[in-house]
This record gives structure tokens, sequence and C-alpha cells, in this order.
């Protein structure tokens, strides 16, 4: 009979997450970038790839423009809030968000 305390068990696998579909792209890139992309990968052990998925969505970020929220931050911040914000918080939101929506328009 075996002593169930010298039984090694095999350590469980975590389970992997659902392979995603991913689509090949073909990118042509000059010398200069090219050795960009290769120290950037080699200095942050990820492969090329992910390090162009990282800079298109930082790109994507980017051009996406400030929330209405970091626009109501930086705009209170300059001083050119009506005395009445306090009480009108809500309304002056709104109002600056709407504004804000028409410019990008």
């Amino acid at each position: 009979m075996y002593d169930t305390h010298d039984i090694e068990c095999m350590p469980k696998r975590t389970p992997r997450p659902a392979k995603e579909v991913r689509e090949p792209v073909q990118v042509y890139l000059a010398p200069d970038d090219r050795d960009l992309l290769n120290r950037l990968a080699a200095e942050n052990g990820l492969s090329k790839a992910e390090v162009l998925r990282r800079g298109m969505r930082s790109f994507a970020r980017e051009q996406s423009g400030a929330s209405p929220m970091l626009a109501f931050i930086a705009e209170s911040q300059q001083g050119t809030w009506p005395d009445s914000v306090s009480a009108r918080h809500d309304e002056i939101l709104a109002e600056t968000y709407r504004a804000t929506t028409r410019k990008r328009r």
C-alpha cells in the first residue's frame, strides 16, 4: 500500500485563454525604422509584432482627443468658470461636452 504523503502530484495546468484570430499584415520599413523596431523589441523583451500593436494603440489614443471630463478639468484650472459652477456643475459640464462634440464633427 502507498503512503499518500509520498506521492507527488503534477501541478495543474492553468487554462489557456482562447486563441484570438489574427490577421497577417505586411509592412515595409525603411532601414532606420527597422533598426528602431528591432531595438525596441530587444530592449523590452517583446516581439516585433507586439511593439507594432502597442504603437498602433498608443497612436489611436493620441488621435481620439481628450475626454469631456479632462477638458473640464483643464479648463477649470484656467479659472475661466463662472462663480455659479458649484451650483450648476452638471449643466456647465453638459454645455462643455456639447461644445466639444460639435468641434469634432
